[in-house]
């Protein structure tokens, strides 16, 4: 039986789609039973808990003989960091307890540095706590979700302009659909695993630049959209304009500073890259329509 944390999300019911057509028995988890139906049109156990409610969670997960678990980011949530931490606390309680066989975390590029990375700390604390389970392990590592150009994509195909955290323009950027970061997730389910510990990184077909990212934006609305690099003074507050809680606007900008300074990126050397299939311009199509 494999468990799906994060089952209505992008990733986790990619995952789930996956391994049913597989034929493999599903649980999903979730937090609202309102929106139980789909899953269970897909053929899942359904069950209820509070991923901060460490039993709840544990009996959710017990018999399960592997768990794909995420850290979810509630980027209104006023107390963002504090918040995830205590998520990683009852995550690592709830795995203890229920001791599958398998976790799959989903976690970040950029996740084995210790400092310096705002909200890419999340899951250098995750995969810690989870390195701490008797369990085999697989940190499947993703690249920046091509999703996130939402936060500007609608506004510089109105304007023209996109305006960009990332210096240079040119500077070519790991990113994946998160879609397809359900999919390989699925796939490394699926796997035999003998390792004790897998480190997998997940990024797309290719890297994009800012400016790959208005000319896919121009190309889809018929228009000239330029990249513009925004000052640094005006992130915090470009972000918050985007809906972001200061605390979680405040993360990003010192993600953005540690992207520009090429630390966010497959650690070297350390296990492998899978690629997924999406381009770039398919994720802005479905923004820019949606």
């Amino acid at each position: 039986m494999h468990a799906i944390l994060g089952a209505n999300g992008k990733v986790g019911r990619t995952t789930i789609a996956a391994l049913r057509k597989a034929g493999a028995p599903v649980r999903a988890v979730l937090r609202d039973a309102s929106k139980a139906q789909g899953l269970v049109d897909l053929g899942c156990e359904i069950t209820i808990a509070d991923l901060y409610d460490h039993q709840a969670l544990a009996l959710a997960l017990e018999g399960a003989s592997a768990v794909q678990i995420i850290c979810p980011v509630d980027i209104r949530a006023p107390q963002a960091h504090s918040g995830m931490q205590r998520l990683i606390g009852s995550l690592g309680e709830a795995l203890t307890a229920a001791k599958p066989q398998t976790v799959l975390a989903i976690s970040d590029y950029g996740a084995q540095h210790s400092s310096g990375t705002g909200v890419t700390l999340i899951f250098h604390a995750l995969e810690a706590r989870l390195r701490q389970l008797d369990t085999k392990l697989i940190l499947l590592r993703s690249a920046e979700h091509m999703e996130n150009w939402a936060r500007m994509a609608k506004g510089a195909a109105e304007s023209g302009r996109l305006p960009s955290f990332y210096d240079p323009l040119t500077k070519l950027l790991p990113t994946i659909s998160a879609f397809d970061v359900g999919s390989i997730a699925a796939e490394l389910l699926l796997e035999k695993q003998e390792a004790a510990l897998r480190v997998v990184h997940a990024e797309g077909p290719r890297r994009y630049t800012p400016n790959d990212v208005a000319a896919g934006i121009g190309m889809l609305t018929g228009r000239n959209v330029v990249a513009e690099l925004l000052p640094g003074t005006e992130w915090q507050a470009a972000l918050m304009r985007a809906g972001l809680s200061e605390d979680y606007a405040r993360l990003l900008v010192e993600l953005y500073l540690a992207h520009n300074a090429g630390r966010i990126d497959a650690e070297k050397d350390v296990g492998e890259i899978r690629r997924g299939t999406t381009e770039l311009t398919e994720v802005l199509q479905r923004i820019l329509s949606a």
